[in-house]
């Protein structure tokens, strides 16, 4: 992609400058998407007279001519814009179709609408059949023509992909992940997937979710104690009293010498008694409740997968095991933080971009992440420039300008403690802050949104964090105080990135460890890639729903994920 932002334009369909006469349908479907009838330069007029098959939901309908014709506003996704279409009453029954939330699939023939209609779309439809209806009962149809808030769509998630707003945050959100997987292939970062189950913490904050089936398996324990009680000692010792006469029995025959089916009938007894005593004192050992380890712990040895597991929080540590293999690797996938917060900038499932770059040094991290969030950026602005209009007209009207600037921008750079000292300055002069300024502080959002967006009016990379304030891995500086840590700091959001150079030197970490009061054996592993041809390595971990709420102008995060996860909430 170039360096230069791009001149505010729509994209067509097609790259092509001069517009094909030809209408293109869908691979996989006998319909036209109405983004490449409506997505072109010349807004479709240069396909007037072609037959097309459009499939979509009416978004609003209204007879006219005293029931005569209807016009239908549909739209199928995949553009912001409706495509107006024209339906006679010969053709169908108009009452079936004008419903908001109706499905059609209608064939006809591309027009130039009249002139002085009002409409500014340059090409309708002009509908020849109806092929297919999905009628709409519009008494507890609970999307209207009218606007809801984000809040009440948020409890219809299984519909609200259907409205203006949602729709278009979905398109921007995967053109953002598109452009995320385009730019480390140009880049020549290998694509790995982290395990979403692990046993590692990686960030130490304990707020994980926890994956087992101890519980299923304990409550279906229960109820069989229920239904079936285990035995009674009295139960077990007439189990052993039926071995020791069988036994008995066994020896009485080859004392007697008897025959050979008689002696083995007889331990073929035996072993059956043996093996129902064996039952016996297994069933009589069960108990109620999750089991326990001779400390009085829950015994995760007897678990699924023998020992703790967890949901992860990052695929930060995993991903650096094949960083030290293949040099260049990224992963990006769900993560999860059992963090009871109901603030607009908290998810309990949440994605995230995590690159990591082998031989490269904390510069080398800064230079990568700006590069990254800057064709973001671009890339918004050149294939979805449509949809960040309409969020610009209906949210934020600074989103696309906000866009302009950090694809345009180099980003500024400033150690951690000149941060500090130009907000100690701040409150010197009266700038009042929620939460204190002083050296040691983890920056607070109201801190960094200062810093970027009224100081430098920019992006910041601010780097050189207190030690302890950051994770264990963190490559410690030769300050012994600060570690070689970097956040990206963006206007509307504030922290974008969070990374590091990671400590390559076996014997920090280990201290570090110590330090953080954190148990070795589960980073065995990870001190493992150290141990044997240990590397310099940088990497950094990009909230993904931080990117979308950065270029949307979107107030709250649960708006920029199709099925948000929070306390108290998972539907679907």
């Amino acid at each position: 992609m170039s360096d230069d932002t791009p001149p505010p334009a729509h994209q067509s369909a097609s790259n092509d400058a001069t517009p094909c006469t030809t209408v293109q349908k869908a691979r996989f479907s006998d319909r036209v998407r109405i983004r490449s009838i409506l997505g072109r330069p010349d807004g479709g007029a240069g396909l007037a007279g072609q037959k097309v098959r459009i499939s979509g939901w009416v978004k609003t309908g209204r007879e006219q001519g005293k029931g005569a014709f209807a016009f239908l506003e549909v739209n199928d996704g995949s553009c912001p814009a409706n495509l107006q279409v024209m339906v006679d009453a010969s053709v169908s029954d108009l009452s079936r179709l004008i419903a908001t939330g109706t499905c059609v699939t209608v064939d006809g023939c591309l027009k130039i609408p009249p002139e002085g209609k009002g409409t500014k779309q340059k090409v309708e439809l002009s509908v020849v059949e109806v092929v297919d209806v999905g009628t709409v009962d519009t008494a507890t149809y609970p999307i209207p023509k009218t606007k809801l808030t984000l809040e009440r769509l948020r409890e219809f998630p299984h519909l609200r992909s259907r409205t203006n707003s949602i729709s278009a945050i979905a398109r921007i959100r995967h053109a953002l992940a598109i452009a995320t997987h385009t730019f480390f292939d140009e880049e020549g970062f290998l694509y790995i997937q982290t395990p979403i189950i692990t046993t590692s913490d990686c960030e130490g904050a304990g707020e994980m979710f926890q994956v087992t089936t101890l519980i299923n398996h304990t409550e279906k324990l229960e109820r069989d104690l229920i239904e079936n009680p285990p035995p009674t000692e009295a139960d077990v010792e007439a189990a052993r009293a039926i071995v020791k006469a069988r036994g008995e029995a066994v020896a009485q025959l080859k004392a007697a010498k008897a025959n050979k089916e008689e002696i083995t009938a007889s331990v073929a007894e035996l072993n059956e008694a043996k093996v129902s005593l064996a039952r016996t004192e297994e069933r009589s050992r069960l108990k109620p409740g999750l089991p326990k380890a001779d400390d009085g712990k829950i015994d995760y040895s007897q678990d699924f997968f023998g020992r703790q597991a967890f949901l992860t929080v990052s695929g930060q540590l995993q991903v650096e095991t094949y960083a030290c293999g293949l040099s260049d690797v990224y992963t990006f996938g769900p993560t999860f933080r059992a963090e009871n917060s109901h603030t607009s900038r908290h998810l309990a499932e949440f994605w995230m971009v995590e690159p990591e770059l082998a031989f490269a040094d904390l510069e080398d991290d800064m230079n990568c992440a700006e590069a990254y969030v800057r064709y973001m950026c671009k890339w918004l602005l050149e294939k979805r420039y449509d949809d960040m209009e309409l969020m610009a007209k209906n949210f934020d009207k600074g989103c696309i300008d906000r866009l302009k600037l950090v694809a345009s921008t180099p980003f500024g750079r400033l150690t951690y403690t000149k941060a500090i000292e130009v907000l100690e300055e701040a409150v010197a002069k009266g700038k009042k802050f929620e939460n204190p300024v002083e050296w040691g502080i983890d920056l607070a959002s109201e801190h960094e949104r200062y810093l970027t967006e009224v100081v430098f009016q920019k992006p910041l990379i601010v780097y050189n964090y207190p030690k302890g304030i950051k994770a264990f891995y963190m490559r410690l500086n030769d300050d012994g105080k600060t570690v070689a840590a970097m956040d990206v700091l963006v206007p509307k959001v504030g922290e974008l990135i969070g990374g590091s150079q990671r400590e390559e030197r076996i014997d920090v970490i280990m201290e570090r460890i110590e330090e953080m009061g954190l148990p070795v054996e589960p980073y065995e592993w990870y001190l493992d890639l150290r141990r044997y041809g240990t590397a310099k390595h940088s990497g950094f971990g990009l909230g993904f729903e931080r990117m979308v709420l950065f270029a949307t102008g979107m107030d709250n995060i649960r708006d920029v994920i199709p099925f948000p996860r929070y306390p108290g909430r998972a539907d679907l």
